[in-house]
């Protein structure tokens, strides 16, 4: 909705109005304007349309993730770095039912801008890992396989892992 920078300066005005209210004496309207202030904060490092964006996902609407990424217009300017790489990271997954060359270059980036959770970044390389193997590249889906391997630290992925195993096998 607004740029990362606006939400800062939109906080710190409603802390300054805290701070006036707390020296009149109006401790309720202070508390509240800090809480007000808190909800800034957090859309600061939590964008409320990738909120949104992964509320859709859940309920596995891809028409409905793309439609609210979509809103996000220059993510340059109104993301920060870890929210362009999940930003990158929805669109990836969202084409890798549609387009796989597109879905590879939006997985690449998510990586290069780097993701919060090791979950995350294994399932990055294991999309990555079956895009390589349906692109014929043994090696780069081997090397991406272990990778994702070795982050998936509570077994979630295994299965997906182990069936990717046995495909390679045939090729």
């Amino acid at each position: 909705m607004f740029n990362k920078n606006i939400k800062l300066v939109i906080a710190a005005l409603i802390i300054a109005y805290a701070v006036y209210q707390f020296i009149e004496g109006n401790i309720g309207n202070g508390i509240f304007l800090i809480l007000l202030s808190s909800i800034f904060v957090f859309l600061y490092f939590r964008n409320e349309f990738i909120l949104l964006a992964f509320l859709r996902m859940r309920k596995q609407d891809m028409p409905g993730t793309e439609k609210w990424l979509q809103k996000i217009k220059n993510p340059e300017s109104s993301l920060t770095p870890k929210q362009q790489g999940y930003y990158n990271y929805l669109f990836g997954i969202i084409f890798s039912q549609k387009n796989l060359t597109q879905a590879e270059k939006y997985f690449r980036k998510a990586l290069k801008l780097g993701l919060n959770m090791d979950y995350d970044v294994a399932m990055a390389k294991l999309s990555l890992a079956g895009i390589a193997m349906q692109k014929r590249r043994k090696r780069e889906a081997t090397t991406l396989l272990q990778e994702a391997k070795k982050l998936d630290k509570n077994n979630m992925l295994t299965d997906q892992i182990k069936m990717m195993q046995q495909q390679m096998k045939k090729i």
